[in-house]
C-alpha cells in the first residue's frame, strides 16, 4: 500500500497513456495531450510549486521547436540528439529570462515575463533566414526513437509516434514527481507560502527559482520538440503570446500544486477546443464561457473538484458506542 501511495501519480499517468488510444480515433489528438501536458507539467512547477505565474512559457516551447526543427533539417541528428537539444536551448532561455524577472515580484514580475515573450516573438518573426518567419520551418524529418544506432521505437505512422511520445512523456512526468517530492520540491513549496520565512531561514531564494526556471524550460523546450515532429513545422506561432496563455489555462483548468492536475488540464483544453470546434467556427467563445465557469466554480481546478467528489462519496466515520451504532456530534 505504500508503494500504491508513494506512486499513484506515476501510476495515474501510465494508465493515462493507455487509455488515450482506447478512448480517441485520432493519434495525432492523443500525441497532443501528451505534449502539452509535458508543457502544463514545466507550466505548473513555477505556478503551482514556486508561487511564479509565467507568461513567457511560448518562449521555451518556440525555442525548443526551432532548436529540435534546425537540428533535424541541416545536421540530421537522431530523435534523442533533437530532444536533447531543445531542452537545453529551453533551459538556456529560461536562465536568461529567469535572472532577470526573478528580481521582482507580483505584477511586475509578470509584466517582464510578457515583455520577453513579445521580445522573442518579434525576433523569431524578424530572423526569417534562421526560423523561417511566418512560414516556419517546413518539412521537419520524424526519425525513430533509436539508442547506439538500434531502433527501439519506429515513427512513420502516427501511432508508432504516440508510442514514442507515452514514453518520454512517462520518464518526464516520472522525473518531475521526484523532483517535486524531494528537498529541492519541499523548498520550492516553502518559497511559495512564506518567501520572506524561507529566506530568513537561509535559503538562497533567487537560486532555487532559477533552477525552477530553467527545469520548466527544459520540460516546456522538450514539448515544443515533440510538437514539431507531430506536425513536420516548427511554426512562429509556438512563441508568441497565446501560446504562454494556452500553456497557462492549462495548467490553471486542471489544478496548480499537483503534477497530474496538469495532465488533466491538458486533456481537458486539448479534447473540449477540438470538439467545440465541430460544433461552430467561433468555437474560442464557447471554450472562454467553460473557463469563466472553471473560474468561478472550480477555482482549484479538476483535480481539486476530483478530490471533493471522493471525500463527499466516502462514508463519515464518527464515533460508535459499544453497539457499533454512530453518534451523533453534538
Amino acid at each position: 500500500m505504500n508503494v500504491l501511495k508513494r506512486y499513484r501519480y506515476l501510476l495515474l499517468s501510465i494508465v493515462t497513456v493507455l487509455l488515450l488510444p482506447a478512448m480517441l480515433s485520432s493519434a495525432s489528438l492523443a500525441t497532443e495531450v501528451l505534449i502539452f501536458a509535458l508543457a502544463a507539467l514545466g507550466c505548473n512547477l513555477l505556478l503551482g510549486y514556486t508561487g511564479l505565474m509565467s507568461f513567457g512559457q511560448g518562449i521555451f516551447l518556440g525555442l525548443g521547436s526551432y532548436a529540435a526543427g534546425l537540428a533535424l533539417l541541416y545536421m540530421r541528428v537522431p530523435l534523442l540528439a533533437a530532444l536533447l537539444a531543445a531542452m537545453v536551448v529551453g533551459a538556456v532561455a529560461a536562465l536568461v529570462v529567469g535572472w532577470f524577472s526573478i528580481r521582482q515580484r507580483g505584477v511586475y514580475f509578470v509584466m517582464l515575463t510578457l515583455a520577453f515573450a513579445q521580445m522573442f516573438y518579434f525576433l523569431a518573426y524578424t530572423l526569417k533566414d534562421i526560423t523561417g518567419g511566418d512560414n516556419g520551418l517546413l518539412n521537419i524529418p520524424r526519425p525513430p526513437l533509436s539508442l547506439f544506432g538500434v531502433t527501439l521505437i519506429p515513427t512513420s505512422t502516427p501511432w508508432q509516434y504516440y508510442s514514442a511520445v507515452a514514453v518520454i512523456f512517462v520518464i518526464a512526468f516520472a522525473l518531475l514527481q521526484r523532483v517535486a517530492d524531494s528537498v529541492l520540491g519541499r523548498t520550492l513549496l516553502a518559497i511559495r507560502d512564506n518567501e520572506t520565512r524561507a529566506a530568513a531561514i537561509g535559503y538562497d531564494i533567487k537560486s532555487f527559482k532559477l533552477i525552477a526556471f530553467m527545469i520548466s524550460g527544459a520540460v516546456t523546450g522538450l514539448a515544443g520538440a515533440l510538437y514539431t515532429m507531430l506536425t513536420g513545422i516548427a511554426p512562429l506561432s509556438n512563441i508568441e503570446y497565446h501560446a504562454s496563455e494556452s500553456i497557462l489555462i492549462m495548467t490553471v483548468i486542471g489544478g496548480t500544486g499537483n503534477l497530474f492536475a496538469s495532465v488533466l488540464g491538458a486533456a481537458f483544453y486539448v479534447l473540449v477546443g477540438d470538439w467545440l470546434s465541430t460544433l461552430w467556427p467561433r468555437w474560442l467563445m464557447l471554450l472562454g464561457i467553460l473557463l469563466i465557469a472553471v473560474s468561478l466554480y472550480m477555482q482549484k481546478g479538476l483535480w481539486g473538484l476530483g478530490v471533493q467528489l471522493v471525500q463527499r462519496l466516502k462514508p463519515h466515520r464518527g464515533p460508535r458506542d459499544s453497539s457499533g451504532v454512530k453518534q451523533e456530534k453534538n
